[in-house]
């Protein structure tokens, strides 16, 4: 029995929802539109500012896709209501971020400057040197650019430098113990 996949989603006010025959779903809010294919297996439905989920089998397969379809239709209206926020910081000296059109240009260590381009439908603010925001509607597109900017440089354990998330705990290590 799929628990996620049973829940009623309230639709937000001012979100839209339209499922058309083919299981496409458009969500449209005060963020933004986003539209997404789901399965035939899963059907969609949206009745008194609801949306449902109901499987039409009970083959492993359909049960495990109800849940990921729930899911993944809380997280279109949640992004085209109140959008989506990762939060970086840059540790270490002489460690930065800059903001040059759509590129953020990352000083990491490296004898070259790091260049990454923002990808469309993502906002990126940079308040400090040391902080970045990126935001969006699509949950997974901004957990991917923070995961790939992450990448460039991810924390190391002696010292803690490197790009991490703002709520992530690195875990230290101790260093080479003095000579006895």
């Amino acid at each position: 029995m799929s628990r996620i996949g049973n829940r009623v989603l309230p639709i937000p006010a001012g979100v839209e929802v339209n499922v058309d025959q083919d299981n496409v779903v458009t969500i449209k809010g005060p963020k933004g539109e986003l539209k997404q294919s789901f399965s035939p297996l899963i059907k969609i439905t949206v009745e008194d500012q609801k949306i449902t989920t109901v499987r039409v089998n009970e083959i492993k397969h359909t049960k495990q896709l109800h849940g990921t379809t729930n899911s993944l239709l809380e997280g279109m209206l949640v992004g085209t209501h109140k959008g989506f926020l990762k939060e970086l910081d840059i540790v270490g000296v002489g460690y930065r971020a800059a903001l040059a059109g759509n590129k953020i240009n990352l000083s990491l260590g490296f004898s070259h400057p790091v260049e990454y381009i923002i990808p469309e439908g993502i906002t990126v603010e940079i308040p400090k040197p040391t902080e970045i925001k990126i935001a969006g509607i699509n949950k997974q597109l901004v957990g991917q650019v923070a995961a790939d900017i992450r990448a460039y440089r991810r924390p190391e354990p002696y010292k803690g430098k490197g790009v991490k998330y703002r709520e992530e705990k690195i875990i230290r290590k101790q260093g080479k113990a003095a000579g006895k």
